[in-house]
């Protein structure tokens, strides 16, 4: 198992589903405020934890697209705190994707840098482990939010995205290896 094939591989995918987005429907999500994120965020997850329970589908969407939606509108959100919301869109598709290329390398610096000290600890968790430590994140941003930003001793609401980011690429591997 080679993490960082895997990685790379599951974020490709990713990144593939954003590029075909933005040609469909240009960068409509540059007018996205950073609450609205959060809560299309937990939305998704919401919704992987309803399925996971036992819950009939009734939308196409599967499990894995839905954390693959996660892992894109948290690196919508890295941008969007990055560069600011905007009415406007006129975003070209290669700005939107080179935004997307460097908040993917924020987030998989970071992922490198846990797996290092946790010693890939996440292999032994399970999916919904991830799906709950998601909806965690979110509920914690929420209240950073709530708080207009100013948190005591808690890291600031963009690691929390890029945690949430890569705790879906975690449970996309980890569905991957169980099929």
């Amino acid at each position: 198992m080679d993490t960082a094939l895997q990685y790379a591989q599951a974020f490709d995918q990713c990144r593939e589903i954003f590029r075909s987005k933005v040609h469909d429907y240009g960068c409509s999500w540059r007018i996205l405020r950073p609450s609205s994120l959060t809560d299309q965020l937990y939305i998704k997850a919401q919704r992987i934890r309803n399925l996971e329970q036992g819950a009939l589908p009734r939308v196409d969407d599967t499990i894995d697209s839905e954390f693959q939606a996660i892992v894109n509108y948290a690196v919508i959100a890295g941008i969007q705190l990055q560069r600011g919301w905007d009415d406007e869109r006129d975003l070209s598709e290669d700005d939107a994707l080179r935004w997307y290329d460097q908040e993917r390398q924020h987030i998989r610096e970071l992922m490198e840098a846990k797996n290092h000290d946790y010693g890939e600890a996440w292999r032994d968790m399970r999916v919904s482990s991830f799906t709950d430590l998601i909806l965690v994140k979110l509920l914690r941003v929420k209240q950073i939010e709530a708080n207009n930003g100013v948190t005591r001793v808690s890291e600031g609401v963009e690691s929390h995205y890029r945690d949430m980011a890569n705790y879906a690429i975690f449970a996309l591997i980890k569905r991957q290896e169980e099929r």
